[in-house]
């Protein structure tokens, strides 16, 4: 199968030696620990990489290859972006056209701060006063929060750090005079909808093969964005109707 020309690689990608998989795999990982051979050959499967094939079927990846896979990796780790709209940016440098700027408006998913990263990234669990004031919440919100069941705690009493920005979205409609009993619509919502999604991705996520899990994961994040952007969607239409003569 040719090659075809990437935006990612240059000239004098065509002379320097390819990599198999698992040399790919090495180069990534220190970037993206969370990449696995099973993730490359997923990626390749939806046409977002292009690696050769040597006769006996073996796959040898360019540089513009592992460029394409970094692209790739950065705009779901960084971005929230579903595989559909990273291949038709990678299309559209690859025919030498601009990438649009990233989605800021409503509906888009904003990629986390510093602040939110979970203990993956070293973020030990918080205390309630720890995390009450990372949030902007009083002792007595955060209690609140726990009680309406937005919020919970570990066997010590402890926040993850995962939780505050649920946290802090509940300290801003606080200032508005939204209340934590009052956002229990928002979890009764939110546990339907993750019922809704489980039906879809439970039995492939059940799966054996790493491979399986590896696509139910993928649709697991896209539905997961595309299910944010309807709901906030849904809300803007309808405050748009409050907002009419």
């Amino acid at each position: 199968m040719p090659e075809r020309d990437s935006a990612l690689g240059d000239a004098a990608d065509q002379h320097t030696p390819r990599l198999t998989i698992g040399e790919v795999l090495a180069v990534l990982r220190d970037d993206f620990p969370d990449v696995t051979i099973s993730k490359i050959r997923y990626l390749e499967s939806e046409d977002l990489v292009h690696p050769q094939r040597t006769p006996s079927g073996y796959r040898k990846f360019s540089r513009a290859d592992v460029s394409r896979l970094r692209y790739v990796l950065a705009a779901q780790r960084d971005q929230y972006l579903p595989l559909r709209v990273i291949k038709e940016h990678l299309d559209a440098l690859d025919r030498g056209e601009p990438l649009p700027a990233p989605a800021t408006g409503p509906g888009s998913v904003p990629p986390a701060s510093a602040a939110d990263v979970d203990t993956e990234a070293g973020v030990p669990p918080l205390t309630s006063d720890q995390f009450a004031r990372a949030a902007g919440l009083e002792p007595d919100q955060l209690a609140d929060c726990v009680q309406f069941g937005l919020l919970s705690t570990d066997a010590d009493g402890r926040h993850p750090a995962t939780d505050l920005p649920i946290a802090r979205a509940a300290a801003g409609l606080a200032r508005h005079g939204i209340e934590p009993r009052h956002l229990r619509v928002y979890r009764t919502g939110v546990e339907r909808e993750a019922g809704l999604v489980e039906q879809l991705v439970a039995p492939v996520l059940r799966a054996r093969s790493e491979e399986a899990r590896t696509r139910a994961t993928e649709k697991l994040r896209e539905l997961a964005t595309l299910s944010a952007q309807l709901h906030t969607a849904l809300l803007e239409a309808r405050l748009r109707d409050l907002l009419r003569p």
